[in-house]
């Protein structure tokens, strides 16, 4: 059996941004249960606005291609009123039932204010809409600047909850499908 290849989605374009750092933790508890990981920032691709006329714009193949390759995903975004973030809904945008149908989704969210539960449930509701396997277990960060120092999370319980998200990638990269869902029925695409 292959290694099992989990990557890591930031929705952040910030330099020195929290998501990617709570993102690595979560590759470190995924290559520690064994899987190659693999980051991918989004500030290093050249993605439009997505334009459904069009099959393939600026770096999007290359985004689809290693979303593609992937055992698992693990999403991570900021909190932007209350949902995930613009430039993360993009690249998802470009991905779709061909990347996602029956992969196993992780999910991590950051706050500068309370907890970002409503930016979990949203991400939770695309992935399942697209009929990927969201895990049940999630990571959130609440007044995130608080929970660093550099560059090291200081709380170890939100580390550890953070590490085991990468290791439930890992775990659960190759579930048995569940059946299609009924928002993935509804959607134009879905796969049976």
């Amino acid at each position: 059996m292959d290694q099992t290849h989990v990557v890591a989605i930031t929705g952040s374009l910030r330099d020195h941004s929290f998501t990617r750092l709570a993102l690595q933790y979560a590759l470190d508890g995924a290559a520690a249960a064994g899987a190659t990981t693999e980051l991918i920032d989004l500030r290093e691709f050249d993605l439009p606005l997505l334009d459904a006329d069009y099959d393939e714009q600026g770096d999007s193949a290359e985004l689809i291609s290693r979303v593609d390759n992937a055992d698992a995903v693990i999403l991570g975004t900021p909190v932007y009123h209350g949902s995930y973030s613009g430039v993360l809904k993009n690249a998802l945008d470009y991905c779709g039932f061909d990347e996602f149908s029956h992969k196993t989704v992780g999910l991590l969210a950051v706050a500068g204010g309370s907890f970002p539960v409503t930016a979990l449930d949203h991400l939770r509701s695309v992935c399942r809409s697209l009929n990927a396997w969201v895990l049940p277990h999630q990571a959130a960060i609440p007044r995130v600047s608080s929970q660093f120092d550099g560059e090291e999370l200081t709380d170890d319980d939100l580390r550890k909850r953070i590490e085991r998200l990468g290791r439930d990638a890992v775990q659960y990269a190759n579930i048995e499908p569940e059946p299609s869902t009924f928002e993935s029925d509804e959607n134009v695409g879905a796969d049976d």
